[in-house]
């Protein structure tokens, strides 16, 4: 097969199990062993040393142990000592490279965050992160050959990591507010869609004395049965937002299945996600570290923007994909420019005093110790996001290409669309943009722009008006209908009366 079929940017992706329609398995024994192999080969050239120490985790999906188990022994094959922690969250899996409890070589996750139960894939982490998307094609080139390390074989052992690493999620809560049950008076409710999150609940929540009744679905299973564990998805949304309304809870906390995404409820059942989790945590960050940078993804509002220099901190809008948001962040600090947070509307949110790590648990707990200083001092969460501007109507379609050459293509589609906006007198290009084409019309903004890996051209429409999310449309309508572009949502919508 060809290997690099399987590589979706930063991560391996593919389908594990059979019950789809159409999704035939690729991630079989052979290849999996392969990919641990190369793995492994990878990890013993960078760092000129054969004598590895790896440690591999999992989430809740039902192809998860044998996923571990192929790869895991194959890596201890090529001479390396494994540790199998069992369930682990990605982050927990990154942490286990610079506790200095485990100090490992290197760690791997198999998980596909929030796709189909059938699907599932590996990520990797070395000391400085999450590998790059060359990385994975060289271990990808190296799992379709038969390269190996030449080392005597390792051994692959039971190692359970989850105690070590929220141990230090614990102690940073209780720097922050106190050794003696620093969260007692609170009540917060988690729901883990049966992912691997459950945890969080009890041995960090519970374990600091948050009271936690009416969480949700913190038993992991593979089958999802509940909902997609997606703080993205609708479904999974409205089932915080009951949790915490049920109970009356002080916050409501939602997880994706592998942990590195989260989004949250406040009190009165308001959603916090996207632009407004993405506003809180700069206003948290902002007050401890005045004009640093937060980098976002190009689909952020403008109100957001607004809201973020009004606290005198820098918005830099960049691409889309957590790995582009992260890297701009490291590159600002390299440079000499504060930047505490990068961040995407998806969820991935990494701070600069943890790794630069994606850590939708660690995002969570300096939301709940803002939480708690609130509760002591006299404030609310939603006070620090009460001048945050939101767009009144906001939209998201998305253009099926129709060319082989989709990428040549969708890019002559967004040089045409920079050309053909300059033409029209009441549409400003925005002039620091860092991705596809943004337009300000009137009180709303478009941005096209072409996806990272698929044949498509997202478009995304904001307005602060009702109806003006469609009267930009109709605007940007004749232009697209000259290329063989597909939406039917966008025609629906367009018809609608």
């Amino acid at each position: 097969m060809d290997y690099k079929k399987l590589q979706n940017g930063s991560d391996i992706r593919g389908v594990a199990m059979e019950g789809v329609e159409g999704q035939e398995v690729n991630l079989t024994k052979e290849v999996c062993r392969n990919i641990g192999r190369g793995f492994a080969v990878w990890l013993s050239k960078k760092l000129g040393k054969k004598d590895l120490k790896i440690s591999i985790g999992r989430d809740s999906r039902l192809s998860g142990e044998n996923l571990l188990l192929w790869a895991a022994k194959s890596m201890a094959e090529q001479g390396a000592t494994v540790y199998d922690v069992g369930m682990a969250s990605t982050p927990a899996m990154f942490m286990s490279t610079v506790l200095e409890e485990t100090a490992y070589d290197g760690a791997v996750m198999v998980t596909a965050s929030h796709l189909p139960f059938n699907r599932n894939g590996y990520k990797f982490f070395t000391k400085e992160g999450g590998l790059e998307k060359a990385d994975i094609s060289e271990i990808l080139k190296i799992a379709e050959g038969a390269e190996t390390t030449g080392a005597e074989p390792g051994r692959v052992y039971e190692k359970p990591f989850m105690d070590v690493y929220t141990t230090f999620l614990r102690k940073k809560v209780m720097a922050e507010l106190g050794p003696v049950k620093p969260l007692a008076g609170l009540h917060v409710v988690v729901d883990a869609g049966n992912g691997a999150g459950g945890f969080f609940a009890f041995r960090v929540l519970t374990a600091l004395g948050c009271k936690t009744a009416g969480s949700r679905y913190l038993d992991p299973d593979g089958r999802f049965p509940n909902h997609i564990p997606n703080p993205e998805d609708e479904t999974a949304m409205q089932s915080i937002i009951e949790a915490v309304k049920e109970k009356e809870a002080d916050l409501g906390i939602i997880f994706d299945t592998d942990v590195d995404r989260a989004g949250a409820v406040l009190s009165d059942g308001t959603e916090l996600n996207r632009n407004r989790l993405i506003a809180m945590i700069s206003a948290i960050l902002l007050r401890d570290h005045p004009g640093t940078a937060i980098v976002t993804d190009s689909i952020t509002s403008t109100g957001l923007k607004e809201f973020i220099e009004a606290k005198g901190g820098i918005h830099r809008r960049f691409k889309r994909g957590y790995r582009n948001v992260i890297n701009e962040s490291i590159r600002l600090n390299k440079e000499g420019v504060s930047s505490e947070l990068a961040m995407e509307t998806s969820g991935h949110g990494a701070l600069k005093e943890n790794y630069f790590l994606d850590d939708g648990a660690y995002l969570m707990i300096k939301l709940v110790i803002e939480l708690a200083k609130a509760k002591r001092d006299g404030y609310t969460l939603d006070s620090l996001i009460a001048d945050l501007k939101e767009p009144a109507e906001a939209k998201e379609f998305r253009f099926a290409i129709g060319k082989e050459d989709f990428k040549t293509y969708g890019q002559k589609v967004l040089d045409d669309l920079g050309e053909y906006a300059k033409t029209k007198e009441d549409w400003k290009i925005e002039p620091e943009n860092y991705e596809g084409i943004r337009v300000n019309i009137g009180d709303g903004w478009f941005l096209l722009r072409l996806s990272l890996h698929d044949p498509i051209l997202p478009l995304n429409v904001e307005g602060d008006s009702a109806g003006s999310v469609k009267r930009i449309a109709k605007e940007l309508a004749p232009f697209l209908k000259q290329y063989e572009l597909k939406s039917e949502p966008f025609d629906a919508f367009l018809s609608e009366n």
